[in-house]
């Protein structure tokens, strides 16, 4: 989100091309292309609306509400340190061949040997420490209304679904497993709020070439370089600088 300021900034300087003006400010093509991906016209009414908004704001001086004033600045310093981030890693080079091939080999439940699953799942709210003993009660019963039985009479909290799904829309930490089970069987895997119980109802064959999977494969490869470009940008930032903490925040060596 551009802050309102720089917005009209950018309106007000000449050779601007203005989709319209509201109240004598200009609003230019750019803001109303940016600001959706509805229709244009629509987008347009959108941003004249906006603008209405802001204008009152300002005739209020919100602007100047310590509150508000922070959350621009804020948003301000956010968007900078975005743009810094992403010129930084916009070096990423490309996926080559060898690349692309290489994580085609390296990931056959994803290509090679895809599946599309159907399975039946209990998402388990529990603490770290229980996981053991709900693998092992999951992997005595014959159906997953046993292990939810098993939940129910320790006051578990849990939700259970069913869903159908490519390999490439399931955690990629799962797949190993998956792909190595047969309809009926049940596996327990660790979530960040506890354990996913999954019980395979059906696997449909449903592999890709890599020459299918290689647009993919060269996206997936790319936003990983650039998150890496980013983190090694940051930590240099961090070594080179002088940082104090203070107060609360202050750590002892």
């Amino acid at each position: 989100v551009i802050p309102a300021a720089c917005e009209r900034a950018v309106a007000d300087r000449p050779g601007t091309q203005l989709a319209a003006r509201v109240n004598g400010t200009g609003i230019s093509v750019h803001q109303v292309r940016a600001g959706s991906p509805e229709g244009v016209a629509q987008a347009l009414e959108k941003v004249i609306d906006r603008e209405l908004l802001v204008q009152e704001a300002l005739a209020a001086k919100l602007d100047r509400d310590p509150e508000v004033a922070y959350a621009i600045e804020n948003a301000r310093r956010q968007l900078l340190a975005q743009a810094y981030l992403e010129r930084a890693a916009s070096a990423a080079l490309g996926a080559t061949h060898d690349d692309v091939h290489a994580f085609y080999a390296e990931n056959p439940a994803l290509f090679a040997e895809r599946r599309i699953y159907r399975l039946r799942e209990l998402l388990v709210s529990a603490p770290i420490e229980t996981i053991d003993a709900l693998r092992a009660e999951a992997a005595k019963a014959r159906d997953l209304e046993e292990v939810a039985s098993w939940l129910r009479l320790r006051d578990a909290k849990f939700s259970a679904d069913g869903l159908t799904q490519p390999a490439e829309q399931l955690p990629l930490s799962f797949l190993p497993q998956l792909a190595r089970m047969k309809a009926g069987e049940i596996a327990v895997f660790a979530t960040p709020l506890g354990a996913s119980v999954i019980q395979l109802a059906h696997a449909e064959d449903a592999p890709l070439t890599e020459q299918q999977a290689a647009p993919l494969i060269e996206q997936f490869l790319a936003g990983r370089r650039r998150l890496e470009l980013a983190a090694a940008e940051v930590k240099r930032l961090r070594e080179a600088a002088t940082i104090e903490y203070l107060g609360d925040f202050k750590r002892s060596n």
